[in-house]
């Protein structure tokens, strides 16, 4: 891979730094077909919820915008209606949330973090709270943190990037974003003349994007060789 020089790192929090929530989100979703008795299996259970928490999240920008947890709590509530079900989808949001604010590191977070020479900041679909939690219980320092309910923007949108060029003063062709998500990060950046670097983890319950990136990455280890 060529070394490539840039002035700031945008990326992305959840399934790129932290492990992505497909243990939770698989367990939160066998609860609900026990609990409701449902005929499906929990797998196509959460990727029938996905795709339709991407569809809302997708809508809630801007002067439209929903916290990540009223998205669950839309999206879960339309799945099952889909289904003909009648949902209480709280306690199934706090269970994700529970997660979302202690989620598991990356193996090779830490050190990659630690090595690169270059302002990083972190630019996530979150609320504010979660991530600020979730980034403290690992003791990580970012240079800028924007989350979406910070944005009032989520990945692919263009409002949440708009917002951290600003907030570290580079122009789209200085800096370059890395994350797990075609849909979110690669396109989203892509859009804006942000180099997309994905990081291709194994473990994603779905991706309904298929940007093509820029550059692919295995490990957060590549990306001290990446930017040079």
């Amino acid at each position: 891979m060529s070394n490539h020089r840039f002035d700031v790192v945008f990326i992305d929090f959840f399934g790129t730094i932290a492990d992505g929530d497909r243990c939770q989100v698989e367990a939160t979703c066998r609860r609900i077909v026990r609990d409701y008795d449902l005929s499906l299996p929990a797998p196509e259970f959460a990727v029938r919820w996905g795709k339709r928490f991407f569809a809302v999240s997708d809508q809630s920008n801007h002067d439209q915008f929903k916290t990540l947890y009223e998205i669950e709590c839309v999206s879960l509530r339309q799945t099952m209606n889909e289904l003909g079900v009648e949902c209480d989808p709280i306690p199934y949001a706090d269970e994700l949330q529970r997660y979302w604010r202690n989620p598991s590191l990356h193996a090779d977070a830490k050190d990659a973090l630690a090595a690169l020479a270059v302002p990083v900041c972190c630019v996530s679909n979150a609320d504010e709270v979660d991530l600020q939690t979730a980034i403290s219980a690992h003791a990580l320092r970012f240079d800028g943190l924007v989350s979406s309910e910070r944005a009032r923007s989520y990945k692919p949108d263009a409002g949440i990037f708009q917002y951290a060029m600003k907030m570290m003063d580079v122009s789209p062709e200085r800096c370059v974003h890395v994350g797990d998500s075609l849909h979110s990060d690669i396109l989203g950046a892509q859009e804006l003349g942000i180099t997309g670097v994905w990081i291709e983890r194994d473990g994603r319950i779905s991706d309904i994007g298929d940007s093509k990136p820029d550059f692919t990455i295995k490990s957060l280890s590549e990306l001290e060789l990446f930017l040079g």
